[in-house]
């Protein structure tokens, strides 16, 4: 198996050197930076399997590195961890709408940020959910080879996680998908994060899907379904 190449991006010493060591404890090759100049100069010569970055940066802090990237049409598919201080949950919740994949919250232990590292690999790597084409209503195509998605023809611009959990929803329509349904989907043994977390990449899928958005439903107090009626 080849082994995957992590870029971590943080301005404390003790933060990034915590991270790298782990991560190369765990099997992967690291590279670290201490601000997004270097990581964006280096980023566009080679992209790396995942980046692992950090909320507050000097200069340009990570939600404009995370928004930067996702605007990049090379990068956008790029799984990112955002690394963030205890009580910066608006901060999360803004750098989940801007397309990063996960967070982590300091303080955080070498077991969680691994396992968190892993099931985002393996969400990135396993990208096949069953039959090639999903169709939702009359316009919404989500194609699970290509790991993409359309509306009216026009691709959609989502995240791995985004067309993952629309896979899901669309694996069986009219069927409710529990939180933990969810979690497990796609997190698998290795979640470590809140419900909210679902709500946000919900809410920007429907952002996404525009008037298609209607098709996913919220059942109170249990999950999300797709209802075409």
């Amino acid at each position: 198996m080849e082994t995957k190449l992590i870029y971590i991006v943080d301005d404390e010493q003790d933060i990034l050197q915590l991270v790298n060591i782990n991560l190369k404890k765990a099997g992967y090759i690291t590279k670290t930076f201490e601000d997004a100049d270097r990581l964006m100069s280096t980023i566009q010569e080679k992209m790396p399997d995942l980046l692992i970055l950090d909320l507050m940066l000097p200069f340009t802090d990570g939600l404009e590195v995370c928004k930067n990237i996702r605007s990049e049409p090379s990068l956008k598919h790029l799984p990112i961890i955002m690394l963030t201080a205890k009580g910066e949950e608006m901060d999360r919740i803004l750098g989940l709408e801007l397309g990063a994949d996960d967070y982590i919250t300091k303080p955080f232990s070498p077991r969680e940020l691994t396992a968190r590292v892993k099931a985002i690999l393996r969400r990135a790597n396993n990208k096949d959910t069953g039959s090639d084409i999903i169709k939702i209503g009359q316009n919404v195509l989500i194609d699970t080879n290509q790991f993409k998605a359309k509306v009216d023809e026009k691709f959609l611009d989502l995240t791995n996680t985004e067309v993952k959990l629309l896979q899901l929803l669309g694996s069986k329509k009219g069927w409710v998908f529990s939180r933990d349904q969810i979690l497990n989907h796609l997190w698998g043994n290795e979640k470590i994060v809140i419900d909210r977390t679902i709500d946000v990449h919900i809410n920007h899928l429907r952002k996404k899907l525009g008037e298609s958005g209607k098709y996913i439903k919220n059942v109170r107090g249990v999950g999300y379904k797709i209802e075409e009626s």
